[in-house]
């Protein structure tokens, strides 16, 4: 006979038991090993290499397609997205553990203190000395405008034709950048290259070529 003391834990199991399960899924990766194999994939070189050799397949690719005269009334233009592609946090990052905590990220956007990404710059100022125009497509929000762009300044990137940055919290960064490059093609730009680290950056075509930069630290969609 079971011992009355019992009772309760088994009816609990039983109750647990009875549960619908709505979903199942087996136990994720550990996120330390995950966070030690970017922080020695950046150590290591490979971040930084893999990082060179997209910026320089784009600058080579951008290099031929302006040697080719304009059509006539042609408005060539060249699109980028400003984290981890024309500037990088990683300094940031790291101190804090590959963790976001939205009034520390606002702090670090208005200090201004984001250094450039050097192999992208390169594609920045091929475009501009071809006057080709630039346009920047952030995820970052209109309240960021101030220390955006006096950081792209003050790190080299002095010209451009627009910045366009998120305004619509609920809107996914795909449907949002989409949305701004259907707007450049309708204002009659032609996009010949589209350089970004998220595929939310450059999903949805409207771009001649697209390139995607390596990141291991986040992903928007």
């Amino acid at each position: 006979m079971l011992k009355l003391k019992r009772l309760p834990a088994l009816l609990l199991l039983s109750a647990v038991l009875a549960l619908p399960v709505k979903q199942t899924a087996a136990e994720p990766a550990n996120l330390s090993p995950a966070k030690e194999a970017v922080v020695r994939y950046i150590n290591s070189g490979e971040y930084g290499r893999d990082l060179t050799k997209v910026a320089v397949s784009a600058n080579k690719y951008l290099v031929r397609r302006l040697a080719k005269p304009p059509k006539e009334g042609e408005k060539r233009a060249v699109v980028f997205d400003i984290d981890e592609t024309a500037l990088t946090n990683l300094s940031h990052i790291m101190a804090h553990d590959f963790g976001y905590v939205p009034e520390v990220w606002d702090k670090w956007v208005a200090a201004g203190q984001a250094k450039p990404i050097v192999p992208v710059q390169l594609i920045y100022d091929h475009a501009v000395r071809n006057g080709v125009a630039v346009f920047f497509i952030t995820g970052r929000g209109p309240e960021d405008a101030t220390g955006t762009e006096r950081n792209l300044r003050e790190t080299g990137y002095t010209v451009w034709t627009g910045i366009h940055y998120k305004p619509v919290p609920g809107m996914s960064a795909r449907q949002f950048k989409t949305t701004i490059r259907r707007k450049l093609i309708n204002e009659g730009y032609t996009i010949v290259l589209n350089i970004g680290d998220q595929q939310s950056d450059l999903v949805g075509g409207l771009a001649e070529r697209t390139y995607k930069l390596p990141n291991p630290f986040y992903l928007i969609r």
